[in-house]
């Protein structure tokens, strides 16, 4: 993915937006996204609430390298390690066994948790500066369609954002795959 640039105000402030329990949206590979500090019930609520998004559904946590994720990858073989690793950085999500260190209003209570290493440079950037995953969503009332421009974005929410990052959409035509680690069953065709 070839951009221009990425200005470091923008993700300064960002970062510092997530630290204080705030909801952004920036862009991803696909459609523009909403993020939060995954491990702020403040944050993620206020998130699910704009949303109108059900507590059980769950949450997909985006970073920017495999190492930003291995607290949740505890427990899991070599060979399931390397499978992962083989996938990413890019536009692949995984659901991986549920090993009880992300909140229960990541998981929405359920027995695996949906991770994913992104190749997006803002998304991956964010991830640095923040120092952590993050989670990402889709930027839309539940129901709607994605948001593909700022411009939706703002529609979909007005003035309920703390911080919108600027930047321009991934190539990926389409919402990341979602795949079953330990089944290898799909979720979601990418």
């Amino acid at each position: 993915m070839d951009f221009p640039h990425i200005s470091s105000l923008a993700i300064t402030q960002a970062s510092g937006v997530l630290n204080n329990n705030g909801v952004i949206a920036y862009p991803t590979e696909a459609v523009w996204g909403l993020g939060c500090d995954p491990f702020s019930e403040r944050a993620v609520s206020r998130l699910l609430a704009m949303k109108r998004r059900q507590f059980g559904m769950g949450l997909i946590l985006v970073a920017a390298e495999i190492k930003q994720l291995f607290p949740f990858l505890a427990g899991l073989s070599q060979s399931r390690l390397d499978q992962l690793k083989a996938s990413w950085p890019g536009p692949q999500t995984w659901l991986v066994p549920n090993n009880f260190v992300a909140p229960p209003w990541i998981t929405g209570g359920r027995d695996t948790l949906a991770i994913r290493v992104t190749d997006h440079p803002v998304a991956a950037e964010l991830c640095r500066s923040f120092d952590g995953p993050l989670v990402s969503t889709s930027a839309n009332p539940h129901g709607f369609p994605p948001a593909k421009s700022r411009l939706k974005v703002n529609l979909y929410f007005r003035n309920q954002l703390d911080y919108v990052v600027p930047g321009l959409l991934g190539s990926s035509g389409k919402p990341t795959s979602i795949k079953h680690l330990i089944t290898g069953e799909t979720i979601r065709s990418g």
